[in-house]
């Protein structure tokens, strides 16, 4: 009955894509280019990871549900999203990264990494270091595992949104290659393999007064650290609270924003590619 919900639900939401200017006037493309910007207006809310395989694009909600959406670009801009399938998690589901014809998905809450199929079948529980699976290692239950990414070098990668023990520093998990650090600077809320050894890291540094929302490049090999955007409320950025990140391209990367199911919020999906 619940899938057959779900499946009926799938074929009624109601969505749109508008265009929305994200840059300030003063934007001069550097190390990140901005290509597109889209605001999406539908019934869905808490977008918290996004996963693509090149065909389909996983897009995880904070409300524990794994979205199935066919992206459509054309000349490099969003041109569609279609919501094909709904599935049920169990959990506070907020990361997620595809290896081969699975999807592994991280967790707050309860930390963890599940390795389920794209058809939401749970297959094993990852095995992570230990200091990540006790919440009361984290600053609080809603600052555990916020990202996941992989690869064959360095295995199942993953990081607490605030560290658990360093006050400077941030640390990244590896299931192959032990700890590596960086530092600190905002909280982390998503990560992408950019090449073998450098990884793509989006982080959060959100106040009262500002939002702000950093893109850092880490070299796993060297540990050498690289900004390569800051997009600052305060510096005329019309950024949202932005949580998932994913490589659908050669060069090509897509960034979603959390609504917090919150009406003075929105969910946005950049298009952006690294020069």
């Amino acid at each position: 009955m619940v899938k057959l919900l779900l499946f009926i639900f799938s074929l009624t939401l109601h969505a749109e894509l508008l265009e929305y200017k994200i840059t300030p006037k003063n934007y001069t493309p550097k190390n990140v280019k901005i290509i597109d910007t889209k605001e999406f207006k539908t019934d869905l809310s808490e977008f918290s990871a996004l996963a693509y395989d090149g065909k389909i694009l996983y897009i995880v909600s904070d409300k524990g549900y794994m979205y199935h959406f066919k992206l459509t670009l054309e000349n490099k801009k969003i041109k569609s999203l279609k919501l094909l399938k709904t599935i049920k998690l169990k959990g506070d589901s907020e990361g997620a990264v595809c290896i081969g014809k699975n999807i592994a998905i991280s967790f707050e809450r309860k930390p963890k990494i599940v390795l389920y199929t794209k058809n939401g079948t749970k297959i094993k529980n990852i095995k992570l270091p230990k200091n990540l699976n006790n919440i009361k290692n984290y600053q609080s239950k809603n600052k555990a595992l916020e990202s996941v990414a992989y690869s064959k070098k360095y295995g199942f990668t993953t990081a607490p949104e605030k560290p658990l023990f360093h006050k400077k520093k941030h640390t990244i998990y590896t299931t192959k290659k032990g700890n590596f650090y960086f530092k600190k600077d905002g909280s982390i809320t998503a990560m992408e393999f950019i090449s073998k050894n450098k990884l793509l890291i989006l982080l959060r540094k959100h106040n009262i007064f500002s939002r702000k929302s950093i893109l850092i490049e880490l070299n796993l090999k060297t540990k050498k650290q690289k900004t390569l955007l800051t997009m600052s409320s305060k510096n005329g950025w019309n950024i949202d609270n932005f949580e998932g990140l994913t490589k659908i391209g050669k060069n090509l990367y897509l960034m979603v924003s959390d609504d917090n199911n919150n009406p003075f919020q929105k969910t946005l999906f950049v298009l952006f590619s690294l020069i």
